[in-house]
C-alpha cells in the first residue's frame, strides 16, 4: 500500500495531489508536464515536499507534521527509469548483484528466481552495450528487484523502445506483481501499457489528481476527466481466459459483463488480462438480431445518456455485473428513443476489441 498526500511549489508550478495505490499495479497517468516526475522524486526522495505525508506499507518516508524525512538509500524503493541505467562497465550478473549485496534485511527475492522469471540468465557474461533495448530493460528490472524493495517504480520504462522491443518487454513486466508480490507505481502516458498492465489509475493533470481508484471504474464514466483525453471513451474490463478455439480463431474470456469472445490469444486458460473495448465500437438495438456475424451481443440497460458535441450521443449501459459505454449518433438515439432505463442489445465485433 502506498499513500501519497503532498504539496510542493515548483517555480509558477504547483503539485498537490492526494492519492492511494494498492498490492497491485497502480498507473501515474498523465500528459508531458502534469508532475508525474515531479511524483516520483518526492517518493524517491530526490524532491522534499514544501509539506505533507508520504508512506509505503508501514514505513513513512515523508512527514512534515513530524519532520521525518527518510534518506534515499533506506527507503527501499527499486527504481526503473525508461533508459534503464546500468552500469556500462560492468556485466549483467554484476549490475544484478550490485542491488542485492547492498540490500538491507530479508533477502527473500532470489538471484535464481529472477533470472527464471525474467529470462536473462543467457545474458549473465555480457555487458550492457551488447544487449537489445528491451534485454536492458528485463536486466534494469532484475536490478530493482534484487534490491529487495517494498515498492517497484516504474517511470516510463518502454518510452525509448520501439514497438517490437515494447511487445518482447511486456510480457515480462505483466507478471512481476503476481510473482514477487511488490506493489507497483508504474508511471506512463501510453494508454496500451496501462490497460494492459494497472489494475488501478490515479489521473494526473496540471499538479493535481483530477480521478483515482479501480482502472475498469474510473474508465467507465460517462465523461472523462481532463488529462485521461488519450483513454477515448470505453471500458476496461478484467478478464479471465476460459477457452480458445484454434479452429475458430477465437478466445473466450470470463469478464463482468459475461462471456467476451476475441480474436485468438496465445494465452493459457486461467490466465488474467485486460481488455479495452471503445464506445464506438458498441452498436446498440432494440431486439436481438439473426444471421449477423458479430460475436458478442450483450443485453443490458441504459443508466446513464448525454449529448456532445459534433451531434454524438453517449450512453452508459449496465451489463451483467459490468458496465459498457456506446457512442451513437442524435439521430439514431433519437430513431431507438433512447434513454435512461430502457432494455437494449449491445453488439461488439471480436476484431474490435484491444488489450
Amino acid at each position: 500500500m502506498i499513500e501519497v498526500d503532498i504539496k510542493k511549489r515548483l517555480g509558477a508550478f504547483s503539485l498537490d495531489v492526494q492519492f492511494e495505490g494498492g498490492e497491485g499495479v497502480t498507473a501515474l497517468f498523465g500528459r508531458s508536464g502534469a508532475g508525474k516526475s515531479s511524483i516520483v522524486k518526492a517518493i524517491v526522495g530526490l524532491l522534499r515536499p514544501d509539506a505533507g505525508r508520504i508512506r509505503v506499507g508501514d514505513m513513512v518516508f515523508f512527514d512534515s507534521n513530524v519532520g521525518v524525512d527518510v534518506p534515499v538509500n533506506r527507503r527501499r524503493v527499486g527504481i526503473v527509469f525508461q533508459d534503464g541505467r546500468l552500469f556500462p562497465h560492468m556485466t549483467v550478473r554484476q549490475n544484478l548483484l550490485y542491488g542485492f549485496e547492498r540490500a538491507v534485511g530479508e533477502k527473500r527475492i532470489s538471484l535464481d528466481a529472477v533470472l527464471g522469471v525474467l529470462d536473462i540468465a543467457p545474458l549473465l557474461e555480457r555487458r550492457p552495450v551488447t544487449l537489445s533495448g528491451g534485454e536492458r530493460q528485463r536486466v534494469a528490472l532484475g536490478r530493482a528487484l534484487l534490491s529487495q524493495p517494498q515498492l517497484l517504480l516504474m517511470d516510463e520504462p518502454m518510452a525509448s523502445l520501439d514497438e517490437g522491443r515494447k511487445a518482447e518487454a511486456l510480457p515480462y513486466f505483466e507478471i512481476l506483481n503476481s510473482e514477487f508480490g511488490i506493489p507497483i507505481l508504474y508511471v506512463s502516458h501510453d494508454v496500451g501499457e496501462v490497460v494492459r498492465l494497472a489494475s488501478d489509475i490515479v489521473l494526473i493533470d496540471a499538479g493535481q489528481v483530477v480521478a483515482s481508484g479501480a482502472l475498469g471504474e474510473v474508465t467507465a464514466r460517462l465523461s472523462l476527466p481532463q488529462g485521461a483525453e488519450g483513454f477515448g471513451s470505453g471500458v476496461v474490463l478484467e478478464c479471465r481466459v476460459e477457452a480458445s478455439d484454434q479452429e475458430a480463431g477465437l478466445t473466450s474470456l470470463g469478464t463482468p459483463i459475461g462471456r467476451v469472445r476475441v480474436a485468438l490469444m496465445d494465452r493459457n486458460v486461467g490466465s488474467r488480462l485486460s481488455i479495452r473495448i471503445a464506445a464506438k465500437d458498441v452498436a446498440l438495438a432494440l431486439d436481438e438480431p439473426r444471421n449477423i456475424s458479430v460475436q458478442n451481443v450483450f443485453r443490458g440497460r441504459v443508466v446513464e445518456i448525454g449529448e456532445y458535441p459534433g451531434y454524438i450521443v453517449r450512453l452508459k449501459l449496465a451489463v451483467g455485473e459490468g458496465f459498457l459505454l456506446s457512442e451513437v449518433t442524435a439521430d439514431a438515439a433519437r430513431r431507438l428513443g433512447l434513454a435512461a432505463g430502457l432494455e437494449v442489445v449491445a453488439l461488439v465485433k471480436s476484431v474490435a476489441i484491444g488489450r
